[in-house]
């Protein structure tokens, strides 16, 4: 038996939500009709902060086995060096991978623009990574004004000084 304004339950205990009542909603940060502007995309020079702290704790790893090395009391052993290590040579790679972006979509875009030899149409630009240290590159994808068009490239980037790293050019398919 329910009260008034008590939602009826069903047979398994669960309560039914009204017709009117919200469920469910995508964060404020997806919402599209909050939208304000272009979208910046994060530069790689954030990876500074965090192989700080890396290195900073395999520094702590490492005085902390240095200076209780030889107490046989002591919970301090040889995996506290290794992990000092190991974290060390983590943060070298992190820190030895976080490139100073220089060049933003757009210019990636104006630069494709000028390497494709082609007035362009459509273009849209999306960020890779290439490498073994992750250098930021700009994948730019493009096809000429003709309507429909007849050529399309692909050029790629570099992010952080801004050279064509390769281009390729080729006649738009017919379907």
């Amino acid at each position: 038996m329910t009260t008034p304004g008590e939602q009826p339950a069903s047979a398994d205990g669960a309560v039914s939500a009204s017709a009117d009542e919200i469920r469910d909603q995508l964060p404020a940060d997806l919402d599209v009709t909050g939208f304000v502007g272009a979208y910046q995309f994060p530069d790689n020079s954030r990876r500074r902060l965090p192989a700080a702290i890396y290195s900073l704790v395999a520094l702590i790893c490492l005085v902390l086995w240095f200076a209780q090395r030889n107490d046989t009391a002591s919970l301090v052993n040889d995996g506290l060096l290794y992990v000092a290590v190991v974290l060390g040579a983590f943060a070298t790679y992190v820190f030895t991978s976080s490139w100073k972006m220089s060049i933003n979509e757009r210019e990636a875009l104006v630069r494709a623009t000028q390497a494709v030899g082609f007035a362009v149409g459509h273009a849209s630009a999306q960020q890779v990574w290439r490498g073994l240290r992750s250098r930021p590159t700009w994948r730019v994808f493009c096809y000429s004004a003709q309507e429909p068009p007849l050529q399309r490239g692909l050029v790629l980037v570099d992010a952080v000084d801004g050279r064509i790293i390769e281009t390729l050019v080729e006649d738009n398919p017919r379907e």
